[in-house]
This record gives C-alpha cells, sequence and structure tokens, in this order.
C-alpha cells in the first residue's frame, strides 16, 4: 500500500509552464483519476509520478519520502501505457515473463506470478500466443498483466482503453476496477472521458490548461462542482448554462434570466450574496416538462430518442443553448415549444466573473 503526495508541483519546457504548482495527496489503496480535455497536463502530471519526466520544482512524495532524483526503475511503480507496447515476437508468456527475467527472479517465482496473474485476468487460455493472434481486449489485459506481476508499489494508466471499442471499454474498465479490489493497491488512472472517471474513481482530479481545479469524489463534484469549468465537465450531457442577474432583496435572494423571468434561490444553500452579474446552471435531467407556466422557455431543435430516455435540444428565447433528458420516449418534436420548470434544490449559480460557484461550503 503506497501514498502519493505531490506538493506544488511544476514542470516547465525552457520558457513555457505547462504545470502551475498542482497539490494533491493520494492515500494507500486510493484509485485517483487525473481527467481533464486534451492539453491539460494530466498526462504529462503521471509521467511525472513515473519518473519519465523530470520535476521542475515542487516534491514528489512517495510513502513519505521525496523521489524527485529517482530513477523510474527504482520507484517501484508500474505504468499501463496507451499502446500495448507488447513485443509481437514474443509469447504472452514470454510478455509477462520478460521483465522479470531481467532482475533475475528465480525462474519457479517467475512461472507463478505469470499464471497467477494470468488466471486473475482471464488471459491463462493465451499464454503461448502472440499479441498478433489477440483481440485488443486481450493485448490490453496482457499489458496489464505485465504490470501486475512486478507486483508494483503502484499502477499507473494512461489512456489505457482509448484504442478499444465502446462495448470493450466498458467491460474493461470493469476488470480494472474489479482488479483494484483484489488488489487493493494504489491506482492513478488517466482519462479524457468523464464517465470513466465518474465510474471508476475514488477521488476525481479534474485538471484544465495545467492547474487543477476540483479534487474530490465523483458525486461531490458532480453535486457541489467548486465553478462552471467543473459543472461542464463532469456530467453528461453537460450542464446548462444561462445568463442572469442575482438580484438580492430584502426577503429573498433572486435570479433574473435574460427575458426576465424571476427564479427564487433557497438561502439555505446560498445565503444572501450581493447582487451581481451570475449564470445560473441546471443539468439536463432536473428540468422537469410541463403544461403550466414555468421560469424557462425551449424551442425544440433536435430530439435523440434513445429508448430508456429522450434528449431534447433547443434554444431559450434568449437563443442561449439548452438541453433536457426526459425519461422514457417522447411525443416532443422538433419546432415544439416547451415549458420548463428547474428542480430548485438543483440549480447552480456562479458568478459570472470569476465562475466560481456562489453556493455555501
Amino acid at each position: 500500500m503506497t501514498s502519493i503526495q505531490l506538493k506544488n508541483i511544476k514542470k516547465s519546457y525552457g520558457k513555457t509552464e505547462v504545470i502551475h504548482g498542482i497539490d494533491l495527496d493520494i492515500p494507500s489503496g486510493e484509485f485517483c483519476v487525473f481527467v481533464g480535455p486534451s492539453g491539460c497536463g494530466k498526462s504529462t502530471l503521471l509521467r511525472m509520478i513515473a519518473g519519465l519526466e523530470d520535476v521542475t520544482a515542487g516534491d514528489l512524495l512517495i510513502d513519505g519520502a521525496r523521489v524527485n532524483g529517482i530513477s523510474a526503475a527504482k520507484r517501484g511503480l508500474a505504468m499501463v501505457f496507451q499502446s500495448y507496447a507488447l513485443y509481437p515476437h514474443m509469447s504472452v508468456r514470454k510478455n509477462l515473463s520478460f521483465g522479470l527475467e531481467n532482475i533475475n527472479l528465480p525462474k519457479a517465482e517467475i512461472k507463478s506470478r505469470v499464471e497467477d496473474a494470468a488466471r486473475m485476468l482471464q488471459i491463462d487460455g493465451y499464454l503461448d500466443r502472440k499479441p498478433g493472434q489477440l483481440s485488443g481486449g486481450q493485448r490490453q489485459r496482457v499489458a496489464i498483466g505485465r504490470a501486475v506481476v512486478r507486483e508494483p508499489r503502484a499502477f499507473l494508466f494512461d489512456e489505457p482503453l482509448s484504442n478499444l471499442d465502446a462495448e470493450l471499454r466498458v467491460a474493461t474498465r470493469g476488470e480494472i476496477s474489479a482488479l483494484h479490489q483484489r488488489l487493493g493497491n494504489t491506482m492513478i488512472y488517466v482519462t479524457h472521458d468523464q464517465v470513466e472517471a465518474m465510474t471508476m474513481a475514488d477521488k476525481i482530479a479534474v485538471l484544465r490548461a495545467g492547474r487543477l481545479e476540483q479534487f474530490g469524489a465523483p458525486l461531490e463534484l458532480y453535486n457541489a462542482p467548486a465553478n462552471m469549468f467543473v459543472a461542464g465537465f463532469i456530467g453528461s450531457p453537460r450542464m446548462n448554462f444561462l445568463k442572469a442577474g442575482l438580484i438580492a432583496g430584502a426577503g429573498q435572494t433572486i435570479l433574473r434570466l435574460q427575458d426576465g423571468q424571476d427564479i427564487a434561490l433557497s438561502t439555505d444553500r446560498f445565503g444572501r450574496p450581493a447582487s451581481r452579474p451570475a449564470v445560473m446552471g441546471i443539468r439536463p435531467g432536473d428540468l422537469e416538462i410541463t403544461d403550466s407556466d414555468a421560469p424557462l422557455h425551449m424551442q425544440v431543435t433536435a430530439v435523440e430518442q434513445l429508448g430508456s430516455e429522450s434528449i431534447l435540444f433547443g434554444t431559450s428565447p434568449c437563443d442561449e443553448e439548452l438541453v433536457v433528458t426526459a425519461r422514457g420516449q417522447t411525443a416532443v418534436r422538433v419546432g415544439d415549444r416547451l415549458n420548463l420548470r428547474p428542480n430548485p434544490d438543483a440549480i447552480h449559480v456562479f458568478d459570472a466573473q470569476s465562475e466560481e460557484s456562489l453556493a455555501l461550503q
């Protein structure tokens, strides 16, 4: 069991700083996911933990010991890459055992580790095949098995499922989660897919442009996003954002939308913040279609019928994009005008300038 700490970690290439002082504390046995858009620095951060990239500034600690100057080979971590990186001329058995042979582990120990890992990952029937004779999912399991046999202090995964089709991705992420449950090792997993992050992680680190936006449990980020970026990135379909004015009155605080509609806010969640320009956030599943009058209106521009649910796309009277998720199948058609009532307990409010959440913490 291994803890990993990042203290004011920075990374620069020449004069260009790409990681801007990140602090993270990943306890022993935790499954932590780094998530964010392409180019946000998540893979660079993972490679610094692995020892494949130098740390420009800050302290990187593994089990409390500073490892900035320690080589990747001596950190005791195992990394699984996006590409399988298997030796094509070697059998699966040889791919799994090769690294152990290089450190002169006894043959009996190598055999035991290889067979145990193969059974765990359900590739024991393919040990004598070459990688070219395997499916993509089987090859990825071999790549994971190669990490497992090393019995590392922690596992690092760099977008390991991006080369698999949708069905295989779902199955393999379940296998990785089950592997974590069996082994109990600390795991750090990089992905740009927020669904992977939500379904696999104990904690999620949301990154943007080399900065940590928020770190917490999946539902904590979903229910209480720190800012508009996290709110829009976590959740599918993404949260709706509508410009509004926050008006603090004597008895209540209201949000006034661009078309003049007012929505009262709960003082339990928002207190009595000062009047200011704001942005209202509401998730597609928290908008109810109603026949009665409602503060939100949408002209439908597209309908996606998924069977178990329907996703409705449209625009507000002020030409702001809106998405609504409705249970089951719908009779709504393109061109329909809908009245929408937001769940008052699910409204998020952000400062228009800083984009920070105004909810009471």
